[in-house]
């Protein structure tokens, strides 16, 4: 790639190619359970300075985070029946972002009716709250499966990394590192502890093969041993255009999502959202009714990368890349087929923006957005090890209920149909 290109796909700020794509999707910006006990939450998303607040009627409102009359931050604001007031002087803004009360202007002025800030719009759904930053009409907030499961568990793991989106997402349309960094290298750090493993990732990829579908590029794989007939090659799992990737459960009775925010063009909100079915009957435990937000934690207080589990070797790969990748200085292999059509697919999709026409996966029609079933294997092999296994090997490690799901999913035979 060239510089300029490189430029054209990691740039979100407004005005840029890829900001003006992502701008016609959906982005989760917290988790419902953030706005319990505060009103207020700062967000950064695609360069932009936001306040998310709750109002004294229970509504949601983004709004840019600077009051226009001084330049306070809204995020110290005063909630309303409807809108958030500025601390300063008691400007008042709705969700629009329209300035509805000056209080010391004169009572007959109409200069409130003069002032507007940027104003987004905001959803419910599974747990999190998502926002839409583009030009309207807005499109329909996806109903993925994960987001709609009922008799869910929901778990969310999040972290902020110190990188442009684009380096994450193709990780994803990297399928034979598997096997390398999740594979021996997990095996070699845990010798090094004085653990002899051998996992499933450490087979190898005999071929991969990725293919467009309605909603981004499904990946397929086939390992050592495995026939055709095998999910994983049958069946593979998605990549959610423009920042999701979804992994099959292999059975082990989960949804998980992998969610790359881009915050501007330096870094990215990394959310782990898993939506666990324990199945119908299944009493769930107090300790897992309630969304469960937690952070996970990638580098040692000496300031070295966390890599003894399997997100923070990613997050190893995709930080020590740089805060944006330099592409002009790569060297491509024929492995790398996927990472080049995600590129490809990222270049259509904003030439589709630049001529007026809705880009890959967005929704309009309520008829398709009753349940979207993503295609996902039910065997994965890099799942077989069992659900404790994966769980104590993923970030949900890091989860405070991960000893609790253990429980159910395995000591009272949830898995098993018991």
């Amino acid at each position: 790639m060239t510089t300029g290109q490189n430029e054209t796909l990691t740039r979100v700020g407004p005005g840029t190619p890829m900001g003006e794509l992502l701008r016609r999707y959906w982005f989760p910006v917290a988790a419902e359970v953030e706005l319990e006990r505060k009103w207020t939450k700062r967000v950064r998303l695609l360069g932009e300075d936001l306040v998310l607040y709750r109002d004294r009627s229970g509504n949601l409102g983004l709004i840019a985070e600077k009051c226009p009359h001084r330049g306070v931050s809204l995020v110290y604001g005063i909630p309303e029946d409807e809108g958030i007031r500025c601390p300063y002087h008691g400007w008042c803004f709705n969700h629009t972002g329209q300035c509805t009360d000056q209080p010391n202007e004169p009572q007959q002025s109409t200069f409130k009716q003069r002032i507007k800030i940027s104003g987004y719009r905001v959803q419910r759904l599974g747990g999190l709250i998502f926002a839409y930053l583009g030009p309207e009409p807005a499109p329909l907030l996806p109903r993925y499966d994960a987001f709609v499961a009922e008799n869910a568990i929901r778990v969310v793991g999040q972290a902020v990394l110190p990188v442009n989106f684009l380096q994450i997402m193709e990780n994803s349309l990297d399928p034979e590192h598997t096997e390398w960094l999740h594979g021996h290298y997990h095996e070699f750090i845990h010798h090094e502890l004085g653990d002899q493993v051998q996992v499933a990732f450490s087979r190898h990829h005999v071929k991969t093969a990725f293919d467009v579908f309605d909603y981004g590029i499904i990946k397929r794989r086939l390992l050592e041993g495995q026939s055709e007939d095998s999910d994983d090659w049958r069946i593979g799992h998605p990549v959610v255009f423009p920042y999701i990737l979804a992994v099959g459960s292999g059975g082990l009775g989960t949804y998980a999502f992998q969610m790359r925010v881009p915050i501007d063009d330096t870094h990215t909100w990394h959310v782990w959202y898993n939506a666990y079915i324990p199945g119908e009957g299944v009493e769930i435990p107090e300790s897992l009714q309630k969304l469960c937000l937690y952070e996970v934690p990638w580098r040692h207080p000496n300031g070295e990368f966390i890599t003894d589990y399997i997100d923070g070797q990613d997050i190893m790969t995709w930080v020590t890349q740089g805060a944006i990748a330099d592409r002009s200085d790569e060297h491509l292999g024929t492995t790398d087929k996927g990472i080049i059509l995600l590129r490809k697919l990222y270049a259509e999709q904003i030439n589709k923006v630049r001529q007026g026409v809705d880009p890959l996966g967005v929704i309009r029609d309520p008829a398709k957005n009753t349940i979207i079933n993503l295609p996902l294997e039910r065997k994965k092999h890099h799942f077989s090890e069992g659900f404790e296994s994966v769980t104590m090997r993923f970030q949900t490690r890091h989860c405070p209920v991960a000893r609790d799901l253990i429980d159910l999913f395995t000591n009272q035979g949830v898995l098993n149909g018991q």
